[in-house]
């Protein structure tokens, strides 16, 4: 009997092991969350780089004071998220305010409709996985969004946009829904707004020489100076840290 116990002990010690390895092979410990601080609903959105994999089916809702969590790709991965906001289904038609993916729920790898607020990661598998990310004002502002980094080594600091610009967005620059006489829901950059080479770093001012900050870029970097705010800002916003265990999007932070 005691060794039929003992041998009991020993089976399920090695089918445990067995599934921790299993566990381990599929699931590698790294986890994305997606956090929603906001006193409404938002519907992030997740669109690939070339080569990399939709994940989370490019997009889903996320109510009031809730998060959603998932595994991290397991093979290199390049990408943005952004919040959709003000996004409504009706008559079999879903559409959003602000950073909308062609209308639907699921984007799929499309990208998403400017002004918004983007965080952009790159995922770098290895003896230490090392994460690359930012957050992007380049394409205009229309949520507040951190990216925060837990349990890393190496240069792993909180960034993003804490403050809330659509109520100071400068007249020029804001998205009014109803058009012309609603609310103010984003911010667009300058480039959106007037559309020149120079405000948006086209043709010969498409380099780091040429490509100059501009007042409207300096609107957003003063607000948030964590951020990149025109096509050539400062490469060394892109920050790198390895081996954490979750990389969180917070939106209202």
């Amino acid at each position: 009997m005691a060794h039929s116990h003992s041998l009991s002990l020993s089976l399920l010690s090695a089918t445990l092991l067995i599934l921790c390895s299993l566990a381990h092979a599929t699931y590698p410990g790294h986890i994305l969350t997606v956090v929603n601080n906001c006193p409404f609903p938002i519907w992030p959105a997740i669109q690939p780089n070339s080569g990399s994999p939709v994940l989370e089916k490019g997009g889903f809702a996320l109510p009031s004071l809730t998060h959603r969590s998932f595994p991290a790709p397991t093979q290199t991965w390049s990408g943005r998220i952004w919040a959709r906001t003000g996004c409504s289904h009706s008559h079999n038609h879903f559409s959003c305010l602000t950073g909308d993916c062609g209308g639907k729920l699921e984007c799929n790898g499309a990208g998403g409709a400017t002004p918004a607020t983007l965080a952009q990661f790159v995922l770098h598998h290895g003896p230490n996985d090392l994460w690359s990310y930012g957050v992007s004002l380049v394409d205009g502002f229309n949520i507040p969004m951190t990216v925060t980094p837990h349990e890393g080594k190496g240069v792993c600091p909180v960034v993003g946009c804490k403050a809330n610009l659509l109520a100071t967005c400068p007249d020029r620059l804001q998205v009014r829904s109803p058009a012309g006489h609603g609310p103010v829901v984003a911010c667009k950059s300058a480039c959106e707004a007037f559309g020149t080479d120079e405000l948006c770093c086209r043709n010969k001012y498409n380099s780091p020489h040429t490509c100059r900050a501009s007042s409207f870029s300096q609107y957003f970097k003063q607000a948030c100076p964590a951020t990149f705010t025109y096509a050539h800002d400062s490469p060394t916003l892109m920050h790198q840290c390895s081996s954490q265990r979750e990389l969180k999007v917070i939106f209202c932070h």
